[in-house]
């Protein structure tokens, strides 16, 4: 299957990235370095967006490569990793089917964080297998809520998600829209792609998730503009009635004008390339 790159997919959702999106486990780098061995060797994130996973990986290895399609995303990486001060980072636009081509050498970790289904997914494991050393990890990342304990939060309400999606469903219509097309998820799951692959069924291993996130009117506002069925641009000069809306609306759930956010879970499939 091949898979058409639409440019428009994420645009003007780069500068929302690291405000709104959740955070991942805290224990996410120090596992990933330990699964895979990386002190002193490579890592590349693959579909890297702001850097988010990268730039926390670059602490434990000799060098990390982030890749990604999209131009925004890639500055607000570089500028990401200047604010923390990491410079053992290259960021490299590409797609991930194009890692075959793009000479980048052989890595003891490769990652998708929330990615890996915007691909081509069994050709693409392929060319991954082929990029790790022998014993390399390829590590899929994610957040779940689903079958996991739910923890008791900091006070605040949570997000309501239900509301938020009517209310873009009244502003955008009831079809989740990405770039120039549809936003769906592919039906099979990652471990059944993977398993047709030469790094068979994958592990999963769940690390605890953040219980104290508490985001502001404007953090979730953030959020819902980083996802691509919500970028600014689909809403054309509908954008200031809808944030005028959602403020209004969060306000009216919150008055402190706070909300617990937990995302669950962080999700983690290992798949391993043998030693030999």
């Amino acid at each position: 299957m091949t898979l058409s790159y639409d440019p428009t997919l994420f645009r003007g959702t780069a500068a929302f990235y690291l405000r709104g999106r959740p955070p991942y486990s805290r224990a996410l780098p120090e596992f990933l370095a330990r699964e895979a061995d990386l002190r002193g060797r490579r890592a590349l994130d693959v579909g890297c967006g702001p850097g988010t996973v990268a730039v926390d990986l670059a602490p434990h290895a000799a060098e990390v490569v982030g890749l990604d399609p999209d131009g925004e995303m890639l500055a607000e990486a570089a500028r990401h990793a200047e604010r923390r001060g990491v410079g053992n980072l290259r960021w490299v636009l590409g797609r991930a089917e194009d890692l075959g081509t793009l000479d980048l050498g052989r890595f003891a970790l490769v990652t998708f964080a929330q990615s890996f289904h915007w691909t081509d997914r069994e050709a693409v494991a392929e060319v991954v297998y082929d990029l790790l050393e022998p014993g390399g990890v390829l590590a899929l990342i994610g957040h779940e809520v689903n079958g996991r304990p739910q923890p008791v939060g900091p006070g605040s309400p949570p997000i309501p998600h239900e509301a938020i999606q009517a209310l873009l469903d009244r502003h955008l219509g009831a079809k989740r829209r990405a770039g120039q097309g549809v936003w769906t998820l592919p039906a099979e799951r990652h471990e059944d792609v993977l398993e047709r692959t030469r790094f068979g069924r994958p592990e999963t291993v769940y690390l605890d998730g953040r219980s104290d996130l508490v985001q502001s009117v404007e953090d979730v506002l953030a959020n819902v503009h980083s996802m691509s069925y919500a970028a600014p641009p689909l809403f054309r000069d509908r954008l200031e009635a809808f944030d005028a809306d959602l403020r209004a609306l969060l306000t009216s759930m919150s008055p402190s004008g706070t909300f617990w956010d937990w995302p669950g879970d962080t999700g983690v499939l290992l798949a391993r390339k043998p030693n030999t």
